[in-house]
């Protein structure tokens, strides 16, 4: 008896989530087709049932980010976009450069995750990741008004959280990573002028 096509797309998010979170503690080059479909609990042949290669799971993996593991992350720092305004950045904010996300390898956001990965990627991956940088971005500046220099101030807070993640994440003493961290989150927050 052939499978509900619902049971193919759940099986679908499955792997995705799988690479994702292997993705974000091996890296990319480091994880097999088999590893993925393992930590999924299926086996290597029924990867090409839903993807061409690894290259189209990474891509996807990437932009189901948003929907999934980032929108569970910004569900619990907070941020609600039906309720717009300097707040609701304020609250991204602190929760994108928390101790929780530094230390949530597994759930990191693939903007501090993944980037050298991304870099060597091909352009459909890079597309994904973009478009995800464009969603922060775009949450950022939607809430910010519509004065002077509004989309510059939403890329600079977007840099700020990534940028300092990126380093905080890098580091081996912890009280560097944590004033980096902080130094991002201040000024960022700053910026807001509340």
């Amino acid at each position: 008896m052939p499978y509900k096509p619902e049971h193919k797309q759940a099986t679908r998010k499955r792997i995705i989530e799988s690479a994702r979170v292997l993705f974000n503690q091996c890296g990319v080059s480091d994880v097999s087709i088999d590893q993925i479909m393992s930590k999924a609990g299926l086996t290597r042949g029924g990867f090409y049932h839903h993807f061409k290669n690894k290259e189209e799971l990474f891509a996807e993996a990437v932009t189901n980010f948003l929907h999934g593991q980032g929108a569970e992350m910004r569900s619990n720092a907070g941020v609600d976009v039906a309720q717009p305004g300097l707040e609701t950045i304020q609250r991204m904010i602190n929760g994108y450069l928390s101790t929780e996300h530094l230390g949530d390898l597994d759930g990191q956001c693939p903007l501090i995750a993944l980037p050298s990965d991304i870099s060597r990627a091909g352009v459909t991956v890079k597309e994904s990741y973009q478009q995800l940088l464009e969603a922060m971005v775009g949450l950022f500046e939607s809430n910010l008004g519509k004065g002077p220099g509004h989309r510059e101030k939403a890329l600079t807070l977007a840099t700020m959280c990534v940028g300092g993640m990126v380093l905080a994440r890098t580091l081996p003493d912890q009280h560097l990573a944590d004033e980096l961290r902080n130094a991002a989150r201040d000024s960022a927050l700053a910026m807001l002028n509340i």
